[in-house]
């Protein structure tokens, strides 16, 4: 097969090759360049001619290790993502947590302090109580 030779590529890829080579003319490019263009689209987008016996098929190979090295990639990327959350998640949990602990502490405190009040209340009108009494008594004793 010589060198240029297209009859390895189906008629799909030859089709694509035209239309390319069309839109380049387009845009102002050569006949020539415009075809090298095209047929250079063609192989990069699916590795060179793919009609039975073309003898490419270690372009096969190379595009199925491109499609396991992408979804590689992406499973990698979506795993740091997950632990990424992971941690933001753990992270922002304890702070949770913590708001959670003041607040109850704050209570405690707070009900401390009130049962505290009470208790110096009571215990100073008994005092006062007591101490009255005892002022009667010793008023009656003195009378």
């Amino acid at each position: 097969m010589p060198r240029g030779d297209k009859s390895s590529y189906t008629d799909k890829q030859k089709r694509q090759a035209e239309h390319i080579e069309e839109s380049e003319k387009k845009e102002g490019r050569g006949t020539k360049a415009a075809e090298r263009i095209a047929w250079a689209t063609v192989n990069k987008q699916d590795g060179g001619g793919k009609k039975s016996g073309s003898g490419k098929k270690t372009a096969k190979k190379t595009a199925k290790k491109a499609a396991k090295k992408s979804t590689r990639k992406t499973a990698k990327k979506k795993s740091t993502a997950k632990k990424a959350a992971r941690k933001s998640a753990k992270k922002a949990a304890p702070r949770k947590s913590t708001r959670k602990a003041t607040k109850k502490r704050a209570t405690k405190k707070a009900t401390k302090k009130t049962a505290k009040k009470s208790t110096r209340k009571t215990t100073k009108k008994a005092a006062r109580k007591s101490g009255r009494k005892a002022a009667k008594k010793t008023s009656k004793r003195a009378s």
